[in-house]
């Protein structure tokens, strides 16, 4: 990684802050429903303290930008908003979806990956991911809520990750799926991995300007140009 990062993101019952500063790394991971707000800035103050730094030292911080919970997704963007004016950093917004398959790259070396969030209502988050550049797995179709019913693709031997998979046991079956059972949840520490050539590439925003996806309202399943 090329730069000094503060990941955050508390969009789904877990809560994750991940920390890379010259090349060493400290990260945090509990599923700790509904106590996101309570925890998510004591628990940046430790990782900074234990780091021995603080926020204007780093190049930039990272959120979890959803899809998940409302709620945490809010929280996800509201502190890094905080933070980036605290402290005058730019911010980029990581999909949950992509920090899953992340991990499944890199802990299983996986590059077809099919990333499934419980949506409740009988719906799914979906986005599936095929290929890397530069070490980071990248989408062949856009984020979409859909009924699993309604999916028309299957994706035989890519790895399957996320709460949907547990939702919908049938999802398995019908997208020709390996589930990889202890990836569930989204975790900034994969999330580092992702942003770092954003800010590389200064596609970093400022505070004012970053966004929350919630994807709820996008519910057709397309495929992204180039990655049929």
């Amino acid at each position: 990684m090329k730069n000094n990062l503060l990941a955050i993101d508390a969009s789904t019952e877990a809560l994750s802050i991940a920390l890379h500063y010259e090349g060493k790394f400290i990260r945090h991971f509990e599923v700790c429903p509904q106590q996101h707000s309570q925890k998510i800035l004591p628990l940046v103050e430790r990782i900074l303290r234990e780091a021995d730094i603080t926020l204007s030292e780093l190049d930039g911080i990272v959120f979890g930008r959803g899809p998940g919970s409302f709620t945490g997704v809010r929280i996800s963007t509201a502190v890094a908003q905080g933070l980036a004016y605290s402290s005058g950093l730019k911010l980029v917004g990581v999909s949950t979806l992509q920090a899953m398959a992340q991990q499944a790259y890199m802990e299983a070396g996986k590059s077809s990956v099919v990333s499934a969030i419980d949506a409740r209502m009988g719906e799914i988050y979906l986005c599936q991911y095929n290929g890397e550049t530069s070490g980071v797995i990248q989408p062949s179709t856009e984020e979409t809520v859909i009924k699993p019913e309604n999916i028309d693709f299957t994706s035989s031997g890519a790895a399957g990750v996320g709460t949907g998979w547990q939702a919908f046991s049938e999802l398995a079956t019908q997208l020709e799926c390996e589930i990889i059972d202890n990836i569930t949840l989204p975790d900034a520490y994969y999330m580092l991995f992702i942003a770092d050539d954003s800010f590389t590439q200064g596609l970093s925003v400022d505070a004012a300007d970053a966004q929350p996806k919630y994807v709820r309202d996008t519910v057709t399943w397309k495929k992204l140009p180039g990655r049929e």
